[in-house]
């Protein structure tokens, strides 16, 4: 249980390490140059969109299996 535990703690640890790395680092404003050196890790437009399909869809499933 502690190795799960550590696992998920883990990884939310390296998410919010890497989020606010790249909230420091990049602006919206950056353009050009400035924006190829400063270019962030994630793309946390297309991270958010794939995260609401995740949800939409096992909202999905859930629904399905649940009306049964």
């Amino acid at each position: 249980m502690r190795t799960f535990f550590g696992m998920i703690l883990g990884a939310l640890l390296l998410i919010c390490g890497v989020y606010l790395y790249d909230s420091m680092r990049t602006s919206s404003a950056a353009n050009g140059e400035a924006a190829r050196d400063a270019r962030t890790i994630v793309n946390w437009d297309v991270a958010a969109h794939d995260w609401n399909l995740l949800k939409t869809r096992t909202r999905e499933q859930w629904d399905k299996i649940a009306s049964k």
